[in-house]
């Protein structure tokens, strides 16, 4: 059981870490050096993890997931800093820049799976499932167009301006709607279902 909560924290931990790399990366290739200036453009994870989204809150959630709690896990990064106004095109780049976190996420479980149909080695194969689980579980939560979450910058950069700014003021309620949404159990159906269906196209029954 400590063996699974380690490989799950390490697997969390580096996926959160490179989702939110990703999003520096493009941003600095659109025009956006403000994560680079901020010495945030670095793949060091002491640069990008947050005590308590990276390490306590997954933690904990985890270690109740394997004593048989139905608890959905997830965790987070600390955010990297983006100027979309300094963004070459900022209603377009904004997209590409939201997308490229959860994209990375999902070429790395495709990454994972072919890693364990090559080793077959049980140790593999079991490293393999974890990473492949949790790195389309961050892809398919990040892109619940909730704000502050990436699918909601994918929207704000396909409305009008118009509605654009009547969205974004559902931000400072994010977390909480975040939280009551999994308190009810609707982040489970939702999420897990895309998840198990993303999964089994690479070979995985979660």
């Amino acid at each position: 059981m400590l063996i699974d909560a380690f490989s799950l924290v390490v697997v969390l931990s580096s996926a959160v870490v490179l989702h939110e790399y990703a999003h520096g990366w493009v941003a600095n290739r659109l025009g956006d050096p403000t994560a680079k200036l901020a010495g945030r453009l670095t793949l060091n994870p002491v640069k990008h993890i947050d005590p308590v989204g990276t390490i306590f809150v997954p933690g904990i959630l985890i270690v109740l997931r394997l004593l048989g709690m139905n608890t959905f896990v997830f965790g987070w990064a600390k955010p990297i800093p983006v100027n979309f106004w300094r963004l070459n095109n900022p209603k377009r780049d904004m997209i590409w820049v939201a997308l490229a976190g959860p994209l990375l996420n999902i070429f790395l479980a495709f990454a994972f799976s072919q890693l364990a149909r090559v080793v077959e080695v049980a140790a593999i194969d079991h490293l393999a499932e974890v990473a492949v689980f949790i790195n389309l579980l961050l892809a398919v939560f990040n892109m619940l167009p909730i704000p502050p979450l990436d699918g909601s910058r994918v929207v704000m950069g396909l409305l009008p301006d118009r509605c654009t700014a009547v969205y974004s003021r559902l931000e400072r309620y994010g977390i909480l709607i975040v939280a009551v949404l999994v308190s009810v159990g609707a982040l489970d159906t939702v999420v897990f279902g895309v998840v198990q269906l993303l999964g089994a196209s690479l070979g995985f029954d979660f």
